[in-house]
């Protein structure tokens, strides 16, 4: 009877025979103290870095919103010749007013994307005045505090001072 070749697959080193663990593979109670630690450790570090970071993006989105209903309200003077004023407000972007001075070509759809006012980041609606005392209009967000004035992060957003 003729003896066939057959050739043996080799275990990886790592592997002890059979290709079953060895008692020495894994990771000590040493070693996975030292990689928790440093992860912690990185935590602390860039945790603070990242929390501090959601007030910044509110006061930047915010500022975005305002520039938005800026370029609407200017669209809106494009086509009727005025600004909507204080009664008619920021809804006059969404749809075509019904009190104080009628637009003649409002746009069909009105002149935001969206069919509703958003509110400011931190949940409290912009407040508009049409004639402003800045110009010819005022958009205020009153920031983190919902309060007039404040500083830092709980400071006012105005269209007149980006």
């Amino acid at each position: 009877m003729a003896q066939k070749n057959r050739t043996r697959i080799k275990s990886p080193s790592w592997c002890g025979p059979g290709g079953k663990s060895s008692p020495q593979s894994g990771f000590t109670l040493l070693e996975i103290i030292v990689v928790v630690f440093i992860l912690s450790l990185l935590v602390a570090i860039v945790a603070p870095k990242i929390m501090g970071r959601t007030d910044d993006a509110k006061i930047a989105d915010a500022k975005v919103q305002i520039r938005n209903f800026e370029t609407a309200l200017k669209l809106f003077k494009l086509d009727n010749g005025f600004y909507p004023d204080t009664q008619q407000g920021l809804e006059a972007l969404i749809e075509k007013p019904g009190t104080g001075r009628i637009p003649a070509k409002y746009r069909e759809g009105g002149y935001l994307e969206q069919k509703k006012i958003p509110i400011d980041p931190w949940g409290s609606p912009y407040i508009y005045v049409s004639p402003g005392v800045h110009g010819d209009f005022d958009i205020v967000s009153l920031g983190s505090d919902a309060k007039e004035g404040g500083e830092g992060k709980d400071a006012d957003i105005t269209n007149w001072d980006m």
